[in-house]
């Protein structure tokens, strides 16, 4: 028995030294990292995933707005032209051309 005693204590002291090995490479510090580098930042948090009204069925739709029509008629538009030409003292021929441009803008 005492010489199991005594073969027992060197196999001991083997598994031993493996087992602080494994827990030194534990704690290595990887290739190109530094043991003084900062911890990384936590994950942002997810996203808020809003889930959108559901329309009743007797509920009334809200009816749009549309906007008036802000140029006058064409008549409107050429007679003001026309004026504004007279206004600035153009000759007919020059007025006919004034009130063509004028009235497409």
């Amino acid at each position: 028995m005492g010489s199991m005693k005594r073969s027992s204590i060197p196999v001991a002291a083997v598994l031993w030294a493996l087992m602080a090995v494994n827990t030194a490479f534990a704690q290595s510090i990887p290739p190109g990292g530094s043991q003084f580098n900062p911890p990384l930042p936590p994950p942002p948090p997810p996203p808020k995933i809003e889930v959108p009204a559901i329309p009743k069925m007797d509920a009334t739709l809200p009816v749009p707005k549309v906007q008036g029509l802000q140029r006058g008629s064409f008549g409107d538009r050429i007679s003001k032209c026309l004026e504004e030409g007279a206004a600035a003292g153009l000759g007919p021929s020059q007025r006919s051309a004034y009130s063509r441009a004028c009235t497409n803008q």
